[in-house]
């Protein structure tokens, strides 16, 4: 069925889409604000927000909000990024009212209990020490770090030590009275939704919320650098940023075609040559993570301390080499891989309600799959090649961690 898109009076962006064949809907409110948007000295603000509201909302203590999900056969989550924050709801049809009434008193009426905010900060110290201690996470943090430096953009979602420990429950309110404004909000449902009913219950929610917008973020540059951790493990990590390019970019479509082509997949040309023909690294990839004005597009790997060196060497020139010579071929199979991965992830009920959300976030309307396809197919090997080029001749920035990254003659 077709997805619609309606606003109630204050701004606020209500999209749905029903689905046949199925007996459960996602709901959810997505925030286009993000961990870029917080104050100074204060990293992982967004992030603490969405934990504390679950400690506490409306007339719900924690256990209460969570049971009264979960006694529903339902399932309650929410995540913070970068450039936006989600809570979302799975459950049944019928429960719809239910998840729309957690959710709204999760972002608009949460306790924020000063003992309990003590408490969970040492929950995300913890989730922070499982991230440091886990190569392959915390190395994009560091990329993150050499590619934006001293720029919002740049600093972790979880925050610091420091920064953690700096907020209080006055920084938490703080946030949501100025970030939370119906401009920056949708709310969005896929699956057995009734249309009307959503619009009646998303009125009776958030319809009475000031219009506003929330302040403007900062924009960001790519600078490069590097950033080391010689902490030993069993593996060095290397990973590798490029300028890429924001999410409503005309060559989005192209930049994630030449990073498909070069390392997307076990064909692709990083996989086959570094992992397979020469053994250097157990995991390679290539990746394009966009945001609203840049992006970066990067490599990931990991290989013993003896061979990492080489095998960053070799993936360097294997992009040089690909932006001068992909071919019909190679750009053919990473367009069937788009496509298989966009239409494959919208059978889903949870991802098709993400999906829905984020086209209006950065697009401002719902872009039909048709149209995404399209792009996706208009791409020639000359725009994918000149997107590819563009990027490596941004600059760079290098993360690495587990040792020291021995230099290649």
């Amino acid at each position: 069925m077709t997805a619609r898109l309606h606003r109630l009076a204050n701004g606020i962006t209500i999209a749905v889409e029903p689905m046949t064949g199925v007996e459960t809907l996602a709901v959810g409110l997505y925030a286009d604000v993000g961990a870029r948007s917080e104050p100074a000295g204060l990293a992982g603000l967004a992030h603490m927000v969405e934990h504390m509201v679950f400690k506490g909302a409306g007339t719900r203590d924690a256990r209460a909000i969570a049971e009264t999900i979960e006694d529903a056969g339902g399932s309650l989550n929410a995540w913070t990024a970068r450039d936006h924050t989600v809570f979302h709801a799975r459950m049944l049809a019928e429960d719809l009212p239910l998840g729309l009434e957690v959710i709204a008193d999760l972002v608009r009426a949460p306790h924020f209990d000063a003992d309990e905010l003590e408490r969970e900060k040492g929950v995300v110290l913890a989730e922070l020490g499982e991230a440091r201690d886990t190569p392959d996470d915390i190395i994009f943090d560091h990329l993150q770090a050499a590619a934006f430096p001293d720029q919002p953009l740049g600093l972790p979602v979880l925050g610091t030590e420091e920064s953690i420990a700096a907020i209080d429950a006055e920084a938490l309110g703080e946030w949501l009275r100025t970030q939370y404004h119906p401009d920056a909000l949708v709310i969005a449902a896929a699956g057995k939704v009734d249309e009307d009913q959503l619009l009646k219950l998303a009125e009776a929610r958030f319809g009475d919320m000031a219009a506003g917008a929330p302040p403007p973020h900062a924009s960001a540059v790519f600078a490069g650098g590097a950033h080391h951790d010689r902490r030993r493990f069993d593996q060095l990590h290397v990973a590798l940023a490029h300028p890429g390019v924001g999410q409503a970019h005309r060559d989005l479509h192209a930049l994630s075609l030449f990073a498909s082509a070069a390392g997307g997949g076990m064909s692709s040309r990083l996989f086959q040559q570094v992992r397979e023909q020469r053994g250097l690294a157990y995991s390679i990839y290539a990746w394009t993570q966009p945001y609203a004005e840049t992006g970066l597009f990067g490599v990931y790997c990991a290989a013993t301390r003896a061979q990492a060196g080489e095998a960053l060497a070799l993936a360097r020139r294997i992009l040089a080499e690909t932006a001068e010579t992909l071919d019909e071929a190679e750009l053919a199979r990473a367009k069937a891989q788009a496509k298989a991965g966009l239409l494959m992830g919208l059978e889903a009920v949870g991802s098709r309600c993400d999906h829905l959300a984020r086209q209006i976030q950065v697009h401002g309307r719902i872009v039909p799959v048709a149209e995404t396809v399209a792009a996706i197919e208009s791409v020639t090997v000359a725009h994918a090649r000149a997107a590819g080029a563009a990027a490596l001749a941004g600059g760079e920035a290098l993360a690495t961690v587990g040792g020291r990254l021995a230099k290649v003659a």
